[in-house]
């Protein structure tokens, strides 16, 4: 039960009415009861608020506060604050002492109710366009979630129970903890000795059976006596590690793949160094995956082959899918599957709130070297669920002084790969800035026009539903473009949960449509949902495209066939910093 509070005594309601009476006297004084009236001899300004919009907003700010200071004095005769269903869901605010301690019940309110007022007043903003706009919402949001109360050890409870629990221990060992992540700039998400890449991540059997300075190909030990015709690459994203998608055992979407029957291929990219400092898109296209298909095809003595693309690796994929078709050659994929990726940059999502003159300008002078340090990206990316991936972490790593949960996913996360700086001030420019992938022939590849609409193979697409990075809708728009046979799957979550989602988890849900949908919301409007995992749909696709099979025997096992084994999977160029 909740200790008894004592009523406020008669003198200090008198002292606080006065003061709340004053406040509305200097309101009216001032001239705030005009704030309704037209007010032509003061035109709003590009990039100001609208006086009148301004003068209501202060007004409001005004009553909502009064209100506030009314629930704190004399709840007994105030209206009760009323959450809206996020506020209620908000996990900074669980601990029972924000609601049944007074101080920290206002502190909780008024810190929702000057989000809800700093929000509002970018909305009042008049004179700049939807993109300026949203970029300064998504600012506004990152300031908001930064100024939160439980960020701080003075305005947070549980910080201040465990400082007088532990006697300051916890403090010191938050203060060790923040101290060693300004060392290595870059923040701890997870216990950085619970797993080793090799150890228990990244163990599927596998040897590496070819090298270029730009990627290492892994090829996995088949484990049924019988596979697929056709193999099948994976092109993980250059900006993370691979083993995302071969995580612990349970997790791993390559291991699955290969207990299908599937002869997996995966791509290990390169971290890049200063010797990459020239390294272009057109190379991770040609000498990346163009030069795996043929490789893989050569190997086996196939002619075509099975692609994944998982998010910028995707774009990729399809830049290559084009290229291959204007060459004649677009037999040498027999499908492509995309993780999660935008080949249309329109509707990018919050990402593009990066690409500011300002932004671009600081990313050409952090890659001086001819490479960028993963550590920015890592960053950026957490920047798009500070709350989450940031201030989570302030608080329990630092505040609290908790220690790290051992969790495979924060580990990966935080596992950074550096970029050439040249590719990818182009991407950033050339697809998200001027979304020139998008349109026919603005972009060529060793002189070859890159124009979607050619692509004709059958393809595969998977979007997340809760997806911050490649939002679902922009992922959508790869079936405007592309021409052959496809399939959409809309899957539960996000960016990672969404694909990292093994059937054996028995979590989230999919949804699929048959029908012809125009447009995303058509398509979920008609959609029907499957409870769990995607990947079992996806392996009926993949058998629909081509159910041949043969003996797992020769070239078919890693170091087998014309290419012998250079090293175990998963290789080196994962593990080099």
């Amino acid at each position: 039960m909740p200790e008894t509070r004592e009523p406020p005594k008669l003198e200090d309601l008198q002292h606080w009415t006065w003061v709340l009476g004053r406040a509305q006297q200097m309101m009216l004084e001032n001239g705030l009861d005009a704030a309704s009236s037209p007010l032509p001899q003061m035109p709003a300004m590009p990039g100001m608020f609208d006086p009148a919009k301004a003068m209501q907003a202060t007004a409001d700010f005004w009553s909502d506060s009064m209100a506030l200071w009314q629930r704190f004095l004399d709840p007994e005769h105030s209206v009760p604050f009323e959450e809206t269903p996020d506020q209620a869901r908000d996990k900074r605010f669980k601990a029972k002492q924000w609601r049944e301690e007074p101080v920290f019940d206002f502190l909780r309110q008024s810190y929702f109710m000057i989000a809800d007022h700093m929000l509002r007043g970018v909305d009042a903003i008049e004179g700049v366009d939807g993109r300026q706009k949203e970029q300064i919402r998504f600012a506004t949001k990152g300031l908001i979630d930064a100024i939160s109360p439980s960020n701080f050890p003075g305005t947070n409870p549980e910080v201040i129970e465990k400082v007088i629990e532990t006697k300051g221990e916890s403090l010191l060992k938050g203060l060790s903890h923040m101290m060693a992540d300004l060392t290595k700039g870059q923040m701890t998400q997870a216990d950085p000795d619970a797993f080793e890449v090799g150890r228990n991540l990244a163990t599927t059997p596998g040897k590496v059976i070819h090298r270029t300075d730009l990627y290492e190909l892994i090829q996995y030990s088949p484990t049924t006596d019988e596979v697929h015709a056709t193999p099948l690459i994976i092109f993980p994203p250059w900006i993370n590690r691979f083993y995302i998608l071969d995580l612990t055992p349970e997790k791993s979407f390559i291991r699955w793949a290969v207990e299908q029957g599937l002869t997996v291929f995966v791509v290990s990219w390169k971290s890049a160094d200063a010797s990459m400092k020239d390294v272009r898109w057109e190379d991770y296209i040609e000498r990346g995956q163009i030069d795996a298909i043929d490789t893989v095809r050569d190997l086996l003595k196939v002619d075509a082959v099975h692609t994944i693309g998982y998010c910028v690796a995707g774009t990729t994929l399809a830049a290559t899918l084009a290229v291959l078709a204007a060459r004649g050659e677009a037999a040498k994929v027999k499908s492509a599957t995309f993780f999660t990726a935008q080949v249309d940059f329109s509707q990018a999502g919050e990402l593009s709130n990066f690409i500011t003159e300002d932004q671009l300008e600081m990313i050409r002078s952090l890659g001086g070297e001819g490479f960028l340090d993963g550590r920015y990206m890592a960053a950026t990316f957490n920047l798009l669920r500070g709350r989450d991936l940031i201030w989570n972490y302030v608080t329990n790593n630092y505040l609290l002084g908790q220690d790290y949960a051992p969790f495979d996913l924060l580990h990966w996360n935080s596992d950074v790969t550096n970029l050439p700086a040249g590719w990818h001030m182009s991407y950033l420019t050339d697809l998200y800035r001027d979304n020139k992938l998008a349109q026919p022939g603005a972009i060529d590849i060793g002189g070859t026009p890159v124009d979607l609409s050619a692509v004709t193979t059958p393809v595969y697409i998977q979007a997340g539903r809760e997806d911050h990075i490649a939002p679902a809708e922009s992922v959508w728009k790869i079936t405007h473009h592309f021409k052959g046979p496809l399939k959409f799957v809309l899957a539960g979550s996000g960016h990672i949960a969404g694909v990292v989602n093994p059937p054996s988890a028995g979590k989230y849900q999919y949804w699929t449509n048959d029908g012809n949908a125009a447009t995303l919301a058509e398509f979920v409007a008609g959609a029907r949902e499957t409870k769990g995992s995607w990947w079992p749909d996806w392996i009926d696709w993949i058998e629909k495209v081509d159910d041949t099979k043969v003996a797992a025997k020769g070239a078919r096992k890693p170091g087998k066939g014309k290419l012998k084994a250079l090293a175990d999977a998963p290789g080196d160029y994962v593990k080099a910093r």
